[in-house]
């Protein structure tokens, strides 16, 4: 078995070269505007991954049953590929509108709850994370980004040079970005 998804292990000897070329091109498609087509759906459809990984399956496969999208005198693909995706997240939700609430389907009330308590435990987490930095990194973090004062004026608050703050910034941002990481925070 190659350990491809549904394979069989047995090949027919007739397949054309342009089924394994179409193979190539999905591959190919997929690989390249999968991860930003992914990221883009999440945002459409508000975080939801088992959402958005359907909505890029069927645009994968609407790409492939329309390979004249992909033509060179189109150019790039990708806007092609968004376009077709944001048009089967609102086909999707219109869909859901216009049929009646499933039973164990979330009302909006109870989904606005969820949505709450999610950004309560996402900003728990990552002022968990904060709590790890080194005191001088969480001094310039909370100047810089959370009061929001400008280089000049974190560094007269600090009593340090511009320059310090600067690279204490750089250095904070990295440090927190692995720390919120190592949490399991990024998609």
């Amino acid at each position: 078995m190659s350990g491809e998804p549904f394979d069989t292990g047995t090949r027919d000897p007739d397949v054309s070269v342009a089924s394994t070329l179409d193979d190539d091109l999905v591959r190919a498609l997929y690989a390249e505007h999968a991860g930003p087509l992914l990221g883009y759906v999440l945002r459409l459809t508000g975080g939801d991954r088992h959402r958005a990984e359907d909505v890029v399956q069927e645009t994968m496969l609407r790409a492939w049953r329309h390979p004249e999208a992909a033509q060179p005198a189109h150019g790039s693909l990708r806007p092609w590929l968004i376009t077709v995706a944001r048009n089967i997240v609102i086909d999707n939700a219109r869909a859901r509108k216009a049929r009646p609430t499933e039973v164990g389907e979330p009302s909006p009330a109870t989904a606005a709850v969820h949505d709450d308590l999610e950004a309560i435990v996402l900003a728990q987490d990552i002022a968990e994370a904060i709590g790890t930095l080194s005191p001088t990194h969480r001094e310039v973090l909370i100047e810089t980004y959370y009061r929001g004062k400008s280089v000049a004026e974190a560094a007269a608050t600090l009593r340090v040079p511009p320059g310090t703050v600067k690279s204490r910034t750089y250095y904070a941002l990295r440090a927190l970005k692995l720390a919120i990481e190592e949490r399991g925070l990024t998609p």
